[in-house]
C-alpha cells in the first residue's frame, strides 16, 4: 500500500489498522479484497479514500484525479460488508454507464450508487475467474473515468 495514494493519511491509517485487526476470514475474502486493491495501485491520477462505518461496511474508493469533489469521479467502490464480522465479504460497485458487464455477473442497482444506477458484484470468497472479471471492470471503469475528465 502506497500513502501517497490516499485522499487524506488520516484514512490510510484507518485502513491499515482495520486489515491488522481483520483476522477471522473463512471465504478468504482479505486475499480477494488485497487482490482487487492492488489493481488500483500505480494507477496515473487516482485517489484512493477509505470509509469505516463498523458493523456495516468499509468502504475503499477509487476516483480519477487528485482535487475537488471525490464521488464526483469515483470509478470503483469496494464494501468489505461488515454484518458478521466473521464473515465479511465484498460488494463491488460502479456507476452503470461507466462499465460493461458481458457476462451479465453484476445486478443493477437503480440509483444505489451515490444516487446514481450503478451495477454491483457481490464476492462472497476468493474466486479467481469472479475477480479476474472484477479487474477486468476496474480497468474499464478507470479507463471510461479518464476519457470523461479529458
Amino acid at each position: 500500500m502506497t500513502q501517497d495514494m490516499f485522499a487524506s493519511k488520516e484514512e490510510y491509517a484507518e485502513m491499515a489498522d482495520f486489515f491488522e485487526r481483520w483476522t477471522d476470514d473463512s471465504g478468504n475474502i482479505k486475499s480477494a479484497f488485497v487482490r482487487l486493491q492492488d489493481r488500483l495501485y500505480g494507477k496515473e491520477n487516482a485517489t484512493l479514500s477509505f470509509k469505516s462505518r463498523p458493523g456495516i461496511s468499509y468502504s475503499f474508493r477509487a476516483n480519477v484525479g487528485k482535487t475537488g469533489n471525490m464521488e464526483g469521479r469515483l470509478f470503483v467502490m469496494v464494501d468489505i460488508v461488515d454484518d458478521d464480522p466473521e464473515n465479511r465479504w465484498l460488494s463491488v460497485c460502479f456507476y452503470g454507464d461507466m462499465i460493461t458487464d458481458p457476462n451479465e455477473e453484476g445486478d443493477l442497482v437503480p440509483e444505489g450508487l451515490l444516487g446514481e444506477d450503478g451495477y454491483c458484484f457481490d464476492l462472497y470468497e476468493y474466486d479467481e475467474a469472479a475477480i479476474s472479471y472484477l479487474e477486468q471492470r476496474i480497468d474499464e471503469a478507470y479507463r471510461n473515468s479518464l476519457a470523461l475528465i479529458g
